[in-house]
């Protein structure tokens, strides 16, 4: 057994998705610099009618410069390392980030002293910057897509956890990585075809199978007890130079989220709890920046305040706001403000409902406010009482959480964070009417709370534009 090959030395070209996102930022990043040295020239000519000189560069407005870091956080979506390998989605949101940047530029444009801001220089750097990322994005979907640049997985364990992988894996298009096969003691599985795969054999053939299919990573989802046989064979493995995932850590690169069904509440309270204790310093961090984010809200209020009063007052009267009893960290209650969108007694009898599109409880002005989340505004006085976050998994009412406890595992734990105005599961999933949306959205809340830190927090935070620009709210 020891004579076995090791893996080839060209694995090394196999990117894993963090480094793939790196490479992604970097390659964003380069092209926007070039895009931006780009439009300097091209601004220089048209404006002076000269050549490019070092003399225009000094004297250009300092911010100018900033474009190429700002153009990286416009195209927060397309750092799913899944959702860039997607041609169509990619110009999609290439040129949504170019819109969002170009309305951005035309608010400030227009609010600032006639001729303060620059025209030709700034649409110069919105077309480079489009193009050229364009480009570069279909160069790495051509590249990083085709087999040799691809992962190379064998699945270890064909049991209920290995089904359930096999199950994202057959959804998950284009392929994120080449399933080989499939690795499992059990005599009745060996040479049988498991969701299209192989069982090639058990523990004595893996180091084998690892050499024949060039194999880079072990999946292993073993949910019952492993022998020492299989757990030797691992161990060989990972000193060949095979990188060894556990199912929930696969399962949380592919899809982002914690898989719920299938952990025990050990680790959950231990990946949770821990967590929560080792966090201080960030907690401080975390508070100073939703405390500057509540009284950048709170002016963003008192700027839509006037006209979303007179619309709500024309169309349903009084009252303007509404506010309703949420559960917050810890369990503890609070009053959540919102503009009211609803008729009046709109839940005359108590009870709570689902959101649902164009909910019929909704007036039409209640409609707007909720499609584009204006309408949540008024949370940000929540965020700066320290009730709320920016960032955190969405508040809900004491009676839903009390229903979803009941039928939903570890709902609970979505507590032990402070509920925030936007957050994981509200930028990658649209709102949950069913019971496997709610397991679905508590996934991305765990994923969140297990992960967090404030890259996360920022992260989300950039990727919220998008949301709110889609007119996704109900």
């Amino acid at each position: 057994m020891n004579n076995v090959k090791t893996t080839p030395t060209s694995s090394m070209w196999r990117l894993r998705p963090r480094e793939r996102r790196t490479l992604l930022l970097l390659g964003d990043f380069i092209m926007a610099e070039i895009a931006l040295i780009i439009a300097i020239y091209v601004w220089s000519f048209a404006d002076i009618y000269q050549v490019f000189t070092l003399n225009f560069v000094a004297h250009l407005p300092n911010w100018f410069f900033l474009l190429p870091f700002i153009w990286p956080l416009l195209m927060a979506r397309l750092y799913d390392e899944h959702r860039a390998r997607y041609p169509g989605q990619t110009l999609r949101n290439i040129a949504f980030s170019a819109l969002i940047g170009l309305g951005l530029y035309m608010v400030f444009y227009f609010t600032s002293e006639p001729n303060s801001l620059p025209r030709i220089g700034v649409a110069a750097f919105i077309i480079c910057v489009f193009s050229l990322t364009l480009i570069w994005r279909l160069i790495y979907i051509r590249i990083f897509t085709a087999p040799q640049f691809m992962r190379r997985i064998l699945l270890v364990g064909a049991g209920e956890t290995g089904n359930i992988m096999l199950n994202i894996f057959n959804q998950i298009k284009p392929r994120p990585y080449i399933l080989a096969g499939i690795i499992d003691d059990d005599p009745q599985k060996i040479g049988k075809i498991i969701e299209g795969y192989e069982v090639f054999g058990g523990n004595d053939v893996l180091l084998q199978a690892i050499c024949d299919h060039q194999i880079t990573d072990l999946v292993v989802a073993i949910s019952g007890q492993m022998q020492g046989s299989m757990f030797q064979a691992l161990l060989d493995s990972q000193e060949r130079g095979v990188e060894i995932i556990r199912m929930p850590v696969a399962y949380e690169e592919l899809l982002h989220r914690v898989p719920i069904r299938y952990l025990e509440a050990e680790w959950i309270l231990r990946s949770f709890v821990d967590k929560a204790r080792s966090e201080t310093f960030s907690e401080m961090i975390k508070r100073g920046l939703d405390i500057l984010g509540g009284l950048v809200g709170m002016l963003l209020l008192l700027f839509f305040y006037p006209f979303v009063a007179i619309a709500i007052l024309l169309e349903s009267g009084r009252p303007i706001l509404y506010k309703q009893v949420r559960m917050g960290r810890g369990g503890q209650l609070y009053n959540i403000y919102k503009f009211r969108t609803m008729w009046q007694d709109a839940e005359a009898d108590g009870q709570p409902q689902w959101a649902e599109e164009n909910d019929r409880r909704a007036t039409k002005v209640g409609l707007l406010l909720r499609k584009t989340h204006i309408d949540e505004i008024p949370q940000f006085y929540n965020v700066l009482h320290g009730e709320m976050s920016l960032v955190g998994p969405r508040a809900e009412r004491p009676e839903l959480v009390e229903w979803f406890q009941k039928h939903v595992p570890f709902y609970r734990a979505r507590l032990l964070v402070r509920p925030g105005m936007t957050g994981w599961a509200q930028v990658n999933q649209q709102y949950a009417s069913t019971i496997d949306e709610t397991i679905e959205k508590l996934e991305y809340d765990l994923y969140y709370i297990m992960h967090r830190n404030i890259g996360m927090d920022l992260r989300i935070i950039v990727r919220t534009p998008s949301l709110i620009f889609s007119l996704r709210g109900r």
